[in-house]
């Protein structure tokens, strides 16, 4: 037990080798608690998986430095990952709560009209939306377009007039 106390120090009076190897090894608990979260969590940048990206972040820094006991941390970012993975399963079968938890996209241009509802509710300016038109949809003509919509990732999503 000695030993470890020397590797990796106790408290927050921590030397560089100390901090260095609870670094590494809270490097391998975050790697593996990312795999027990799912593909999803690093990969949509939605709100939802945002959240748990930024409190892992958070919380496992505190054992890093020794603001925190280690193992109660790293048990505590185990909860959070299982919360987060046991909400995200509970959404696929609840429409309802997934739209509560995750939102929902939002239609900005339909049947040839902005929706000047939504792009406020999505902060959007005009030009915003145009900017968003010449960047994903190489053309600056609505007239290309069919439908604009904001997805729950915040990203906008085009859907070009069939020829």
């Amino acid at each position: 037990m000695e030993i470890l106390i020397k590797i990796f120090g106790e408290g927050k009076d921590l030397n560089s080798l100390q901090m260095s190897c609870r670094a590494l090894v809270i490097y391998l608990i975050a790697l593996l608690l990312i795999r027990i979260a799912g593909r999803r969590t690093f990969g949509k940048k939605t709100a939802f998986d945002n959240t748990i990206a930024i409190m892992l972040g958070a919380v496992l820094s505190r054992a890093i430095v020794g603001a925190s006991p280690f193992l109660p941390t790293v048990i505590g970012s185990l909860v959070l990952v299982l919360l987060h993975r046991a909400i995200a399963w509970y959404s696929m079968y609840n429409k309802k709560f997934e739209h509560l938890v995750k939102g929902k996209s939002q239609p900005l241009y339909q049947n040839g009209k902005m929706n000047k509802e939504n792009m406020k509710r999505g902060l959007m300016s005009e030009d915003d939306l145009r900017g968003d038109i010449r960047l994903k949809g190489q053309t600056n003509s609505l007239e290309d377009l069919d439908e604009i919509y904001i997805e729950t990732t915040g990203e906008v999503s085009l859907i070009k007039k069939k020829k």
